[in-house]
């Protein structure tokens, strides 16, 4: 159990999906006070499956869009209604992946990659800073990828680059929180092991894929009082 997440006010983007699902269950047993925006109502259910009775100690949050500075906004409003206190601990997992060679990516992907990827990452952390500062608390965290890292992969311009700026997003927090407690840090994982990777590629080797409630594991740590000397990291995840 990482120390100093008990009672703390968490919101976990993308919190419905496959690293969600683990993620939330791992804040949920190390006693955070866990908030989860979704886009859309059919989003819910496959959380509450996998959290069993302990779904009822999730805050839903409908209409989501993390794309939207007004609906992120009113989702950071909710929050504060509901707990006292904005958000303490902020999980940036929100996300999407779509492939196509330089050529073949047109503005609307490249645009559609940067919003997903980016932007929900940078509305939030906007929304959350203000108050983190004042409280002289705070714990963002992000997740990048390997292509933003590994000198470009085929096929993921687009993806490559609005997760590379999630990295400079993380280290540009990381310096302008120094100072008032806020810790702001990325992780870099490799290939996930989740039913849509599995789908996606069912000849692979899946043996070095990365365990969904591992990688919950090292985010718990980062959030944790342990992991306050830990900032404007890129934290590379693998078993390769």
């Amino acid at each position: 159990m990482a120390g100093g997440i008990e009672g703390r006010v968490t919101l976990v983007t993308g919190g419905t999906g496959a690293l969600g699902r683990s993620v939330v269950e791992r804040f949920l047993e190390d006693g955070a006070e866990i908030h989860v925006p979704v886009f859309a109502e059919e989003e819910i259910p496959a959380l509450r499956r996998h959290l069993g009775r302990r779904a009822d100690a999730v805050s839903f949050h409908l209409d989501g869009d993390l794309t939207n500075a007004d609906k992120v906004a009113a989702i950071f409003s909710e929050v504060r209604e509901a707990a006292g206190r904005g958000p303490e601990i902020l999980l940036n997992l929100a996300g999407g992946f779509e492939s196509a060679p330089a050529e073949d990516t047109d503005p609307t992907l490249w645009e559609r990659m940067w919003r997903m990827n980016a932007t929900t990452a940078f509305l939030s952390s906007r929304a959350a800073f203000g108050e983190m500062k004042e409280r002289r608390w705070g714990r963002i965290l992000n997740v990048s990828a390997f292509p933003a890292v590994d000198r470009g992969r085929d096929g993921l311009s687009a993806y490559g680059a609005a997760k590379a700026a999630v990295l400079n997003l993380t280290q540009t927090l990381a310096r302008e929180g120094a100072g008032h407690g806020i810790t702001v840090n990325a992780i870099v994982p490799s290939t996930i092991d989740t039913p849509a990777n599995r789908e996606a590629m069912p000849d692979a080797d899946t043996s070095t894929w990365l365990p969904p409630h591992e990688i919950a594991g090292v985010l718990a740590f980062l959030a944790s009082d342990e992991g306050r000397i830990v900032t404007g990291a890129a934290i590379t995840l693998t078993l390769d």
